[in-house]
């Protein structure tokens, strides 16, 4: 069962700059020309955080951006991997040496899941760097 954590989390509300309706627990980031967030669109993308509402476009996003979290899984990963964002702005495991050099980890997941389902995590995207 996924779970949150709210001990020392931080939180931010911004403006979703596209409907995140069906993106709750998705990793979003800023959208450069605008300044809104937008789901993110691959690990290359630098995410603020992690959605914890569902809003349409031009309502208020609640942004998790450290700290545990629920968040959808993009595939299967185990207990203490690190987390990426895929395309889908899914949390996802990658494999050493692949892409991970360019791609930014966020942060861990705390319990292992199966893709689509929501699982734990906790993130930094405050202090996110590239690579494994």
């Amino acid at each position: 069962m996924a779970y949150e954590f709210s001990n020392y989390s931080v939180k931010v509300t911004l403006v979703a700059g596209e409907s995140l309706a069906a993106k709750q627990y998705h990793f979003v980031k800023i959208d450069n020309g605008t300044g809104k967030v937008v789901a993110v669109s691959g690990a290359t993308d630098r995410p603020i955080g992690v959605v914890q509402n569902n809003p349409a476009s031009g309502e208020e996003a609640e942004v998790l951006i450290s700290g545990g979290t629920k968040i959808k899984a993009g595939g299967s990963a185990s207990a203490g991997q690190a987390l990426f964002a895929s395309a889908s702005a899914t949390g996802v495991t990658l494999a050493f040496g692949t892409t991970a050099s360019a791609a930014f980890a966020a942060g861990t997941f705390i319990t292992a899941a199966a893709a689509g389902e929501i699982t734990t995590a906790v993130i930094d995207c405050a202090a996110i760097g590239r690579g494994l």
